[in-house]
């Protein structure tokens, strides 16, 4: 006899399981054995993009690493497509796919050009830190390139200010943090309007930059 558990409104977290348990992605999976309270800070800086995002038809994520958050933001909007430059995570990705969540994913590097097709809104979390400055103003360009007039461009990256706290793999990369007033910037000479968040762990509000762990830029109406 199958098991069933006491309570009935739980019986679905056992059906469920007989058919499927979703698996971690290679970078999730690495967090929950190293630090596992950082997903709580991934998962919050999703939900804000999907709250940003909410409504819009056609969103592209540069930068995807191993997707596993994409699923909030594919919650919010009718389509996502995600891309990254490492072939090893889009594979990754590829295998964990699921029928009710299907995500359009592909390799590409936003240093080489833009991706094709035409989106209400792009994202990108932890990417321009990652990205050499003399080579940040032509991945803006290529990443917004792909936006209609319309469209929304958010970035998510660390603060320089938080780089004396962050851990060793943390740090592992981090060639192009900014501080507030920088990310506002260089993102305004690619868009009119430049939005600021800051963010200390989990919790993103309108606070002072200088003291925020991570910041995020809400951009819209792109430059000609």
């Amino acid at each position: 006899m199958d098991a069933e558990t006491r309570e009935p409104q739980y019986q679905r977290c056992l059906d469920l399981a007989r058919d499927r348990v979703t698996s971690f992605g290679l970078m999730t999976n690495q967090a929950w054995h190293d630090d596992p309270k950082r997903l709580t800070f991934m998962f919050a800086r999703y939900k804000f993009v999907a709250k940003m995002l909410a409504g819009l038809d056609h969103v592209l994520e540069v930068g995807c690493a191993d997707a596993f958050c994409t699923r909030i933001v594919q919650q919010e909007v009718q389509r996502v497509t995600a891309t990254d430059f490492d072939p090893v995570f889009v594979e990754d990705v590829k295998k964990r796919q699921e029928p009710r969540w299907p995500l359009e994913v592909f390799t590409h590097d936003m240093l080489s050009g833009p991706v094709p097709g035409s989106f209400d809104g792009a994202y990108a979390i932890d990417v321009l830190e990652h990205i050499p400055a003399e080579h940040e103003h032509t991945f803006l360009r290529n990443m917004g390139a792909a936006l209609k007039p319309h469209g929304v461009c958010i970035i998510g990256m660390p603060s320089i200010e938080s780089q004396a706290y962050a851990s060793p793999p943390s740090k592992a990369g981090h060639v192009n943090c900014k501080t507030g007033e920088d990310l506002r910037a260089t993102l305004a000479q690619h868009y009119h309007n430049v939005f600021l968040f800051s963010m200390n762990d989990e919790v993103i509000h309108t606070g002072f930059a200088k003291m925020a762990h991570y910041l995020f830029a809400v951009c819209c109406s792109r430059r000609a």
